[in-house]
């Protein structure tokens, strides 16, 4: 074999070690992004209230949307929406949420706490069959959203 023929038989096999190098690197890199998440986020909801829809208090309160802080800096949600599909929107007013903490938006009347807000409305907002919860900031820009039934986006 001459110097030339094994001089690129080696460089073929490094290119080819590169190639697969790097194709290996690129999806660990992204699969450590999503493993990060979004830093605010819809982290639960509970969409169809446990026991009879009969719009007590109770009932509407046991209908909820949790907002999870995942970062180490408070957040301030003023001027924050959240929605459904429906365009029925509850808006932050004062709040600032913890870092690495929880909030969870009620749907019906109670005083509002460090981890639990109020949306005072006397009627169910979320859709048992099918609906969105769009989180949106204080520019309208939207930072999160969580489906559920027959359309699902996220």
């Amino acid at each position: 074999m001459t110097v030339s023929a094994t001089a690129r038989r080696l460089t073929a096999a490094a290119l080819s070690a590169a190639a697969v190098t790097a194709a290996i690197a690129v999806p660990a890199s992204a699969a450590d992004h999503r493993a990060k998440g979004p830093s605010v986020e819809i982290s639960r909801v509970q969409y169809d209230s446990p026991g009879r829809d009969n719009r007590s208090i109770r009932s509407l309160n046991a209908e909820w949307v949790e907002i999870t802080n995942n970062t180490r800096r408070t957040v301030n949600l003023d001027g924050w929406t959240l929605s459904d599909r429906d365009g029925h929107t509850y808006t932050f007013h004062h709040y600032r949420l913890d870092g690495r903490s929880t909030v969870r938006v009620h749907t019906g009347i109670g005083r509002d706490s460090r981890h639990d807000l109020y949306q005072d409305r006397r009627n169910y907002v979320w859709n048992n069959t099918s609906d969105t919860a769009t989180l949106r900031n204080d520019h309208h820009r939207f930072v999160d959203s969580v489906s559920w039934g027959g359309h699902r986006h996220r």
